[in-house]
């Protein structure tokens, strides 16, 4: 289980991007994150795993608090929690493959991951999670030379490398186009259906709300405003998160989200 407790995260310059926002996760749900832009999605995803320190409050994951966890402790603990990052941050003059092996950088013995050098089980071990995203021909490839949606492939990739019980991803689809937007997120219900790996998800599109989300949370201005079940996310439910003078955006005449006018 997966315990935020009274999270706040103020930046310097006085800007307050999480406000006392508290929630629990069970183990195997598929959460998605809502709000607009600038609500603490991203924030809160960062404080997760650590990649930004909250100011106030405690996370808590399977009884170890990530909050208060300093150097192997926390080195290990990072191990279990994939991230996947809506710019697919990877190190585009590098092949897949390279990419890939990244993910076991937390595995890896300090001065062979200097030298990016790895254990023939983990060579294996990525091109088999290439097969599972069904890019195994990219091995070789540069991943500039991918499109947007091969791209986020790699990232999962990467990201299944560190055998994860939690995946945490950050608005993964949004610079997709709606095909291949189902694409990702049907790799990502895999995952947590047939892995029982937790997934927490920030998404902005309705439809990709209701078809894969087991349980929804929603921002605004940094506070926890809705938690529940994809169908009580009614339009007034929605206004409630993205503000009274929200109206509804159709993307491709499916895909639809709410922002602010």
């Amino acid at each position: 289980m997966l315990i935020v407790e009274n999270l706040t995260k103020v930046f310097p310059g006085g800007t307050v991007a999480l406000k006392n926002v508290s929630f629990q996760v069970e183990d195997g749900e598929f959460l998605a994150v809502i709000g607009l832009s600038g609500s603490g999605k991203s924030t809160l995803l960062r404080c997760i795993n650590r990649l930004i320190d909250p100011t106030e409050g405690r996370v808590i994951w399977h009884d170890q608090d990530i909050t208060a966890a300093q150097g192997q402790e926390l080195r290990h603990i990072r191990r279990q929690i994939g991230m996947i990052f809506q710019q697919f941050n990877l190190v585009k003059r590098s092949t897949v493959l390279t990419n890939v092996l990244a993910g076991r950088l937390g595995y890896a013995h300090p001065i062979w991951s200097l030298f990016h050098i790895f254990p023939k089980e983990d060579y294996e071990r990525a091109y088999a999670n290439l097969e599972r995203v069904g890019i195994p021909e990219k091995a070789h490839v540069r991943a500039d030379q991918l499109s947007g949606g091969q791209q986020q492939r790699v990232a999962i990739a990467r990201a299944l490398m560190q055998e994860p019980k939690l995946m945490l991803a950050d608005e993964p689809v949004a610079s997709l186009d709606p095909v291949l937007a189902h694409s990702i997120l049907r790799y990502l219900e895999t995952l947590n259906k047939e892995d029982g790996i937790t997934v927490i998800c920030s998404l902005h599109f309705l439809d990709l709300v209701h078809r894969y989300a087991t349980r929804v949370i929603g921002l605004k201005d940094g506070e926890l405003v809705f938690d529940g079940h994809p169908s009580e996310l009614t339009p007034e439910k929605f206004k409630e998160v993205y503000g009274e003078e929200a109206e509804m955006v159709t993307v491709s005449g499916e895909m639809n989200r709410y922002e602010s006018r």
